[in-house]
């Protein structure tokens, strides 16, 4: 005879009854034990005495339910799960097979047929491993790079957000800066900040934003390049783009630290603005860099000086575009109309491009083979048009510019249709007339009344 297997159940099962034959427990305590009735103790006993304690096992057990599915409408609905619903979901495939088929079985009978069959990954099956990236070797040779909203400065200041600049190979924070939203301006301001304190690194690491790299493929201008990108260009900077957010995870793990370490200090600061807030960053850095930066496997140090002329980063970091001359020495420029003066430099551009490099103060330069030219806005409207497409880690500064636009408009003033008619209010009182007591008939009358009354008397 081979192994039985047996439940928890069933040995307590068997223990309580042996101490029944054996006369050291009473059939009434068995029962309170077991939890089951007088008659069903009997019934137990019965059977442990003619056919063995294996027989107190549920007879049910090994055979297959009497309220089973049969095989036949299994192979059915497999069938036509494979034929029309392949790359259903589990939900959607009982759906279907209730409306199109008239087969009416449940979604986890459905789920199991399908994961039997090969036609669905259970969610253990589904699941995927990031496999880690080792830190790079050298310190500068990759700094990841990421744009933070949150509530910086809790419920005591707006909301912003925080570019985290943070070294591959040593964990250790580069840059940061607080700005009202991610955009080309503002890396182009971290941008600075960074060149000036270290040096050019090898490469930068960030996630597919727009102002990092370029998401329609066949866009007219730029050379396949965002304008943060061609300012790397220049600068002899790459930038790689990451796949997912798991790629650059060191800085999203960096991002969830600061969400944690840097709102408790400000708010111990007691800072709330981004200006107090950019000042206390570089106090805060060095703590943390001496608290928790690691050593690289090598020593070197792959940074670069930058070896450029005076002004000549101001020339980079900034927005340059092509415009394209009409024949009014017009062009459109950010929903301007920008008018050349005319010269003898102008009047030869109709119909060129000139070259236009925007800052971030809202300057604007003009320039034709380097040299600048005079202008004028001809015509200017700044205001957000409707339906206007808007990223969404810039969608609270555009919401801030309208808000600033709208309240700058005056409420226009609503007529009644009294008004339109020229009522006018008077006060109240009896008589046709409301305003009786200032009507100059009625006072000359008074006066009349008076004067005769004066004569009588």
């Amino acid at each position: 005879m081979g192994l039985i297997a047996m439940s928890e159940r069933d040995l307590q099962r068997i223990e309580v009854l042996s101490k029944v034959i054996a006369g050291r427990m009473t059939m009434v305590s068995a029962a309170q034990v077991l939890d089951l009735s007088e008659r069903q103790v009997r019934r137990l006993l019965e059977r442990i005495r003619t056919r063995g304690a294996a027989s107190i096992r549920h007879k049910a057990i090994g055979r297959p339910s009497n309220n089973r599915i049969s095989d036949g409408v299994r192979d059915y609905a497999v069938t036509l799960v494979r034929e029309r619903y392949a790359d259903f979901g589990p939900t959607l495939a009982t759906e279907k097979l209730a409306e199109r088929d008239g087969l009416r079985v449940s979604r986890e009978t459905v789920r199991s047929w399908m994961v039997d069959a090969g036609l669905w990954l259970s969610r253990k099956q589904r699941r995927t491993f990031h496999q880690p990236r080792l830190r790079r070797e050298a310190y500068g040779e990759l700094v990841q790079i990421d744009g933070s909203e949150h509530r910086w400065f809790e419920d005591r200041g707006p909301r912003c957000s925080l570019l985290v600049f943070v070294d591959d190979a040593t964990g250790k924070l580069m840059q940061l800066r607080f700005v009202r939203s991610e955009s080309a301006f503002t890396y182009f301001e971290a941008l600075a900040l960074y060149l000036k304190h270290h040096g050019a690194p090898i490469a930068f690491y960030s996630d597919k934003h727009s102002v990092f790299r370029v998401a329609k493929k066949d866009a007219k201008g730029g050379q396949g390049m965002t304008q943060f990108g061609r300012a790397l260009c220049e600068l002899n900077i790459e930038i790689l783009c990451a796949n997912s957010s798991q790629a650059k995870g060191r800085v999203e793990r960096m991002n969830r630290t600061l969400q944690d370490r840097l709102v408790k200090e400000l708010r111990l600061a007691g800072i709330d603005t981004m200006e107090a807030g950019n000042a206390f960053l570089p106090v805060f850095m060095e703590d943390y860099n001496g608290r928790f930066a690691i050593a690289p496997a090598r020593p070197d140090d792959l940074h670069r000086p930058m070896n450029l002329a005076p002004g000549r980063l101001q020339e980079i970091l900034c927005k340059r575009e092509q415009r394209y001359v009409g024949s009014q020495l017009t062009f459109s420029f950010e929903r301007k109309r920008i008018m050349l003066e005319e010269n003898e430099v102008t009047r030869g551009l109709v119909g060129r491009y000139v070259e236009t490099y925007g800052y971030a103060d809202g300057r604007l330069d003009v320039r034709w083979k380097g040299y600048s030219l005079p202008y004028s806005v001809f015509d200017k409207d700044q205001r957000v048009t409707h339906a206007a497409i808007t990223e969404n880690k810039r969608l609270g500064d555009v919401l801030a510019y309208i808000k600033a636009r709208q309240d700058q408009q005056a409420k226009p003033t609503i007529k009644s249709n009294s008004d339109k008619n020229g009522y006018v209010r008077r006060a109240h009182g009896p008589g046709r007339r409301k305003d009786f007591m200032n009507d100059p008939a009625v006072i000359e009358r008074r006066k009349a009344a008076l004067a005769k009354l004066d004569a009588a008397e």
